[in-house]
């Protein structure tokens, strides 16, 4: 089975953190947090990282631009606009994204 390596970028930790418990629950998904949009950049480029989830309380610009640099770089990470919607709704999000993985 392929690891999912989750970004979940927001500016509100406990929904973060109620994230990546939500993604983790969920076998060979992992998770990593950050509410610190300048490092996100340099962690994409230096870690294996499959799906961006962007959260609530983020700059539209930045948005913006993490979608343009995850799609300009050799890596294959695919961006989500995650607003709520409870896990049904992101695994579905995931699962469009990678079909293969659905069980």
């Amino acid at each position: 089975m392929k690891t999912l390596n989750f970004l979940v970028i927001g500016k509100n930790q406990e929904i973060l953190e109620t994230l990546k418990r939500i993604i983790e629950n969920n076998e060979g998904w992992s998770a990593k947090i950050q509410s610190d949009e300048t490092i996100c950049p340099d962690y994409i480029k230096g870690n294996q990282v499959d799906i961006v989830l962007l959260s609530s309380g983020l700059e539209e610009k930045f948005e913006n631009d993490i979608k343009v640099f995850c799609e300009n770089l050799d890596k294959n990470v695919k961006v989500i606009d995650h607003y709520g919607g409870g896990s049904g709704l992101l695994k579905n999000e995931v699962y469009a994204l990678f079909p293969n993985l659905q069980p």
